[in-house]
């Protein structure tokens, strides 16, 4: 599994934030954290490969939101936010030596953070970064290939998997003051601690996880279902509006 990854911004500390208050992000400490995640990836058999970012990215980091990694495709995003469109062609240079590339065109929007990939089931949130215009381009492309694509409508947060991730290709981590459990009913469902909001954002690879040290509770339930949990400090990309999956696109 190969992992990418972007440097983090020195610009961090003007990234676009929806749905939390700005408070000043530490960037070396930020820094060291991703670091951390970056080698947590390695311990769950990832090769990561980072690219450089610059002053005129500052959300880079959020490497995640910028494309759909598939077995057969990549679909290269067009962020909801205009100030990150430009960090898609990095990313594209990358992915297109490991996969033919589709791209979502004017006037859709897409956040790669607002596709749950679950098996062959593709959950894609509407939000305030991905309209109806980038959904249905989304399902042109993926649909001829197999996919089933469903439609869902997160609430209170910045992206669909803010509230809900995949454990494995059975079971899928939700906040249901977030998204609805009704939307996974053919799904195995575990929910999470209800005194920690933020933790449904966690990164699979092969059913182990990483997730973050903030969310001691959800973790407990997590090992408590059989999962290989690894915590990692996540406060400081958190202060960007980001979470652990925003930090890499995973390439089976």
């Amino acid at each position: 599994m190969l992992a990418l990854t972007r440097e983090i911004s020195s610009a961090i500390n003007r990234c676009e934030l929806t749905h939390v208050a700005r408070e000043p992000v530490d960037l070396p400490a930020a820094r060291t954290q991703h670091r951390e995640y970056e080698r947590a990836l390695e311990a769950l058999g990832c090769t990561v490969r980072r690219l450089a970012a610059d002053d005129t990215m500052p959300d880079s980091v959020f490497i995640e939101d910028t494309a759909v990694v598939l077995a057969e495709v990549a679909i290269m995003s067009r962020p909801g936010a205009a100030s990150r469109r430009h960090e898609v062609d990095g990313v594209a240079a990358a992915l297109g030596r490991l996969r033919s590339l589709v791209r979502i065109e004017p006037p859709g929007t897409l956040d790669g953070g607002d596709v749950l990939v679950v098996g062959r089931s593709i959950f894609v949130g509407r939000s305030s970064r991905t309209n109806a215009a980038g959904i249905e381009q989304f399902q042109g492309a993926v649909a001829p290939l197999g996919y089933s694509v469903r439609l869902l409508t997160p609430s209170n947060c910045l992206h669909l998997k803010s509230a809900a991730t995949a454990l494995d290709e059975r079971t899928v981590l939700v906040n249901p003051r977030w998204i609805s459990r009704e939307y996974f009913n053919d799904l195995d469902c575990l929910t999470i601690d209800g005194s920690e909001p933020g933790a449904a954002n966690v990164v699979s690879v092969h059913g182990r996880l990483i997730a973050a040290a903030a969310y001691p509770k959800t973790c407990r339930r997590l090992r408590d279902r059989g999962f290989d949990v690894q915590q990692v400090d996540a406060s400081e990309l958190s202060k960007a509006e980001g979470a652990l999956t925003c930090c890499s696109l995973l390439v089976p």
